[in-house]
């Protein structure tokens, strides 16, 4: 009696039955590997950032040895990287919530100037000066916010929009005049408070750099752990979502851009103590600096994804090209070049990582 003839399922069973399986064990071990990695990447941001710095320090401290590793090198770097730090902060929160902020520089530099001519024009304490330009960045940012949210009007016009308008006010208000550093020193020293320095061992440190560190804790905890982080968060990653889930769009989004200009103005305090003077033609290249800081940082340019720390490991990382290079006698294009490489290469691997939640 003949056996009858088995269906096309049961073929399929049978010589899947009788194949290899290490082969497809192997392939899907690879891959398993890949997304492994692809996902702790995308839950961890800042990781990616931490692990090219930390090959930067490796590699120019083979090259330079220990006049790399110096206390006093090393601290210089936090000191070159104070002001960006600060003003990528600023431009760190604004780029989470998928949009951009072109006056980041302008709105530093109109502070300080307003620090300084409230100071010695209108005959104003230093610590109300202070104060007026504080005032002065956190306007310049609601502005921006309240054009960006009530008016859904893009971010990059007005804030490119915003950067013009300011820069302007800034030359005309201060009439182009320069505040020297023996006057400030000589009459109003809370202005430079800054800019002074303390030392730890063979570093040296700046209020400065301790206020940028302490910037840096202080946003990722409140980005991490509070209501208002985690608005700020699900509006980047999809506003429509977070007006249904209950966020106030409008409201937070304005609140992003004040903050932006607050810290703003801080950086532009902090820069009369880094430069000694109020200069009006200080501090220009802020604005790309601290988009070149967010960008290697990891902070998706999409919004929704990053943090500040890696924001922090950009701004060092750019420090530690920056003095490593001028150690070892390389001209300063190569600087811009290497950055610019890796302006590039944050942004492909931020494509690469945002497919995991494709």
């Amino acid at each position: 009696m003949s056996t009858p003839p088995s269906s096309p399922v049961q073929s399929f069973e049978a010589a899947a039955a009788d194949s290899p399986q290490h082969v497809a064990e192997f392939d899907q071990g690879q891959s398993s590997f890949i997304q492994k990695f692809q996902h702790a990447l995308h839950v961890t941001p800042s990781l990616v950032p931490l692990i090219v710095l930390l090959m930067s320090i490796a590699i120019f401290g083979l090259l330079l040895g220990s006049k790399f590793f110096s206390p006093f090198a090393m601290t210089l770097i936090l000191q070159q990287v104070g002001i960006v730090g600060i003003v990528a902060c600023a431009q760190s929160v604004v780029i989470l919530t998928a949009g951009i902020d072109l006056s980041v520089g302008a709105i530093m530099v109109l502070s300080s100037v307003v620090m300084g001519q409230f100071t010695f024009r209108y005959g104003l304490p230093p610590v109300m000066g202070v104060a007026c330009g504080l005032i002065c960045g956190t306007l310049c940012g609601y502005i921006n916010g309240w054009l960006i949210a009530r008016m859904k009007l893009p971010p990059f016009i007005v804030t490119l929009g915003m950067w013009q308008i300011v820069l302007a006010s800034n030359f005309l208000y201060s009439a182009n005049e320069t505040i020297r550093s023996q006057d400030i020193a000589a009459n109003a020293a809370f202005l430079q408070f800054f800019g002074e320095k303390f030392k730890v061992g063979g570093a040296v440190f700046t209020y400065g750099v301790i206020f940028m560190v302490l910037l840096v804790l202080v946003l990722a905890y409140v980005l991490r752990h509070t209501a208002w982080g985690r608005h700020v968060y699900a509006v980047g990653d999809d506003p429509e979502a977070a007006e249904l889930a209950g966020v106030n769009v409008n409201r937070t989004l304005i609140s992003v851009y004040m903050l932006s200009g607050l810290i703003c103005a801080f950086a532009g305090w902090a820069l009369i103590g880094r430069i000694g003077s109020v200069s009006p033609t200080s501090g220009q290249l802020a604005n790309i600096e601290s988009i070149t800081a967010v960008v290697i940082g990891g902070i998706s340019l999409f919004g929704g994804r990053g943090s500040i720390l890696g924001t922090f490991f950009g701004a060092l990382i750019v420090g530690v090209f920056t003095l490593g290079l001028r150690l070892l006698g390389a001209d300063a294009q190569w600087t811009y070049l290497l950055i610019g490489v890796l302006i590039i290469a944050a942004v492909a691997v931020d494509q690469w990582i945002r497919k995991v939640s494709v």
